[in-house]
């Protein structure tokens, strides 16, 4: 069974690290910026607010989640911005709001019965899968804000989840971009703070090597393939680099090449 008190102290510990970049801004910082186009700080944080309100609606009251889906199916390249834009105020409200929202949904998958799964936009997934994905959305928005600020962070073994996830939809890439689903494996060898990560057959022809931030970079699609060092062997795994996406959804706009290595 997976460890869902581990994931649950990774999901906080990196929280409490955006957590601690975003808290002491003076709130004229709140409006900058950042690498999202159109997004500020402040739609960063409100983003995350709301998804953490939606995966505990999903895990607390399906039927509710369900009815919601309505306005998603109806307007599927905007109810994300709708949704971020409905929980934006004043930053310390939103501050509050996020720590609040985060904590009710910790408690509940907590609480989740074992083997349930839990509904989401296009799928269903169980508590730990839906921790995972927490963990991966608040590192990715976690990495606009650091760069707005001209933060560098420091790779941590919660990199992990981040990598996992961006193998386990190597299939999901494909369809959201109209594409079949590769009939061949793709093998990942990644470089980790914690030594080699190891994704795939061995004896797989389709590789993909490189460093893990480089590669969780890339399927959060906060950075462009031509800014990353990561080599990929092999014409499936070179399709994949330019689609890669660990997001549900449409696919994402991506971030245009800077001419620089992260």
């Amino acid at each position: 069974m997976p460890d869902l008190a581990g994931l649950l102290a990774d999901l906080a510990a990196e929280s409490a690290d955006l957590d601690a970049r975003v808290g002491p801004l003076p709130e004229t910082h709140w409006a900058r910026l950042t690498p999202a186009d159109g997004w500020t700080i402040a739609h960063q944080i409100a983003h995350l607010a709301w998804t953490d309100r939606m995966a505990l609606l999903a895990a607390t009251d399906p039927d509710a989640f369900h009815a919601s889906l309505a306005g998603a199916a109806g307007d599927p390249f905007h109810f994300v911005d709708l949704g971020t834009e409905s929980f934006l105020g004043p930053p310390a409200e939103l501050l509050g709001r996020w720590r609040d929202g985060r904590a009710a949904l910790a408690s509940a998958l907590a609480a989740a019965p074992r083997g349930v799964k839990l509904p989401w936009y296009g799928t269903a997934m169980s508590p730990a899968s839906m921790i995972t994905a927490r963990i991966m959305e608040t590192w990715a928005h976690g990495q606009d804000v650091a760069d707005t600020l001209g933060h560098r962070r420091t790779p941590t073994h919660r990199l992990r989840h981040v990598a996992y996830l961006g193998v386990r939809t190597l299939g999901h890439s494909f369809m959201a971009h109209g594409r079949d689903i590769p009939a061949v494996p793709v093998r990942v060898e990644l470089v980790g703070p914690s030594g080699i990560w190891e994704y795939g057959p061995s004896d797989a022809t389709d590789r993909v090597v490189g460093p893990a931030l480089d590669f969780c970079l890339l399927v959060t699609q906060r950075r462009h393939r031509a800014d990353l060092a990561l080599v990929a062997t092999g014409p499936v795994a070179d399709e994949w680099l330019d689609i890669a996406q660990a997001f549900a959804g449409p696919p994402g706009a991506g971030r245009e090449p800077t001419g620089s290595r992260s």
